[in-house]
């Protein structure tokens, strides 16, 4: 039996992986593991940089003892006895992925989600979160860039390409910290879109991520209450972006703040039952008193329905957006439309694979090991896994484990 085996992902352009060439070889050269890797085209690392690192190259993975993936792994795929590691997007109760976990349950394997992978103070230690709010910020200022050349506004930022487009985060950062700053500064806003204002929601990596990025071009920082003033105020440059950054206290009655953002990007981690933060009403009422400024929304946390009520479907890399219309609650593809543009790309840090995987496998290399001698077919109680990662376990043996007997109701309500 191999200890780890590596899947290759099948969403349409994942080419992310849980753990990079180097990570590999160091496993199989300081702890001795036997690593299995599933062949596929599409990864950012190729094949034969893991045959060189030590591992086996296979089309179809044998038995081993733990399988990591990045997305949701099929259930088909899964092996009783064994642990299966990925981002699962059941523990919300995500009615959509509710017959996955009823498989599992009824094929006896052990799931756990590495969002749940986190210490004594609750915090994540497993994640990809800055790198999706890096490519969540490129994407929204493409989109809005595009959506302004639709209206037949050329703006400075029709220049931003898509995150895939760029080889690295780096490159992005570079062109925008570079070439499209500097055509901000030397040409200014235009008048039709003056002042662009972004908002931002969350505190988390996710938004800190997207701030990093809107922070190279030519950046000056209003708080929420400033924002009527700098409507009203025909002196402000037009050689900058204005930022806004909306902590927790500010999300009451946020409808208040739409009428003067240009495009808002949000990171808030939001769970069903909780408080929206845009709804449908403040939407219909946004777009019927007119042309409104705010173009883009970059729900960079992308929960379907969550807490922008205008994401209504998810989008892949190289379609990112559709145009919401606020009256029909519907979406269509591209950026010509009534309603604002959203960007609703559900796997953002796919976008920068190799520095993405290479982040990722950094901090998930110290739990691989105890992984890879774990025993998976002992009870849940004698698994001898790290704590945080027990904490992780969502199923385990044909159970639900503790602290998730609630996902047994949002299946039963799924259907599965």
């Amino acid at each position: 039996m191999h200890h780890i085996g590596i899947r290759r992902e099948t969403k349409a352009g994942e080419r992310r992986v849980p753990l990079i060439p180097a990570h590999v070889a160091e496993l199989a050269r300081d702890h001795g593991l036997r690593i299995a890797v599933q062949a596929s085209p599409d990864r950012c690392h190729a094949d034969d940089a893991y045959r060189e690192a030590g591992a086996d190259v296979v089309e179809t993975l044998p038995p081993c003892r733990t399988i990591l993936g990045v997305k949701e792994i099929p259930v088909d795929e899964m092996q009783r006895g064994s642990g299966h590691l990925c981002f699962s997007h059941t523990v919300k109760g995500q009615d959509y992925n509710m017959p996955m976990l009823r498989g599992v349950l009824r094929k006896g394997a052990t799931l756990i989600d590495y969002e749940l992978i986190v210490d004594r103070h609750s915090r994540r230690l497993i994640f990809f979160g800055r790198h999706a709010g890096y490519a969540g910020m490129v994407d929204t200022l493409w989109a809005f860039g595009r959506r302004m050349l639709d209206e037949g506004v050329e703006t400075s930022l029709a220049a931003v390409r898509r995150a895939f487009d760029y080889a690295s985060v780096d490159d992005a950062a570079e062109h925008l910290a570079t070439e499209v700053a500097d055509r901000i500064r030397t040409r200014g806003v235009m008048p039709e879109i003056h002042p662009l204002v972004v908002g931002f929601t969350g505190g988390g990596n996710v938004s800190q991520g997207a701030q990093e990025i809107l922070d190279r071009l030519p950046v000056v920082d209003v708080a929420p209450d400033e924002l009527p003033a700098l409507a009203a105020n025909a002196n402000i440059s037009r050689r900058a972006v204005y930022k806004v950054v909306f902590r927790r206290d500010d999300r009451r009655d946020f409808a208040r703040y739409l009428p003067y953002l240009s495009i808002l990007v949000n990171g808030i981690y939001w769970e069903p039952g909780s408080p929206k933060l845009m709804t449908r009403d403040d939407m219909r009422t946004l777009w019927g008193a007119g042309t409104p400024k705010l173009k883009v929304v970059g729900d960079i946390t992308c929960d379907i329905d969550g807490s922008v009520e205008c994401n209504v479907r998810s989008t892949i890399p190289a379609n990112p957006v559709y145009v919401y219309d606020p009256d029909a609650h519907s979406a269509s593809d591209g950026v010509r439309g009534r309603g604002p543009v959203v960007m609703a790309v559900d796997n953002l840090p796919a976008e920068f694979p190799i520095d993405a995987s290479a982040h990722f496998g950094d901090s998930l290399f110290p739990f691989v090991v105890p992984l890879a001698r774990a025993n998976f077919d002992a009870s849940y109680e004698h698994l001898s896994l790290p704590a945080a990662v027990t904490g992780a376990v969502v199923a385990h043996g044909g159970e639900l484990a503790p602290g998730f007997g609630h996902l047994e109701e949002a299946m039963r309500k799924a259907g599965a």
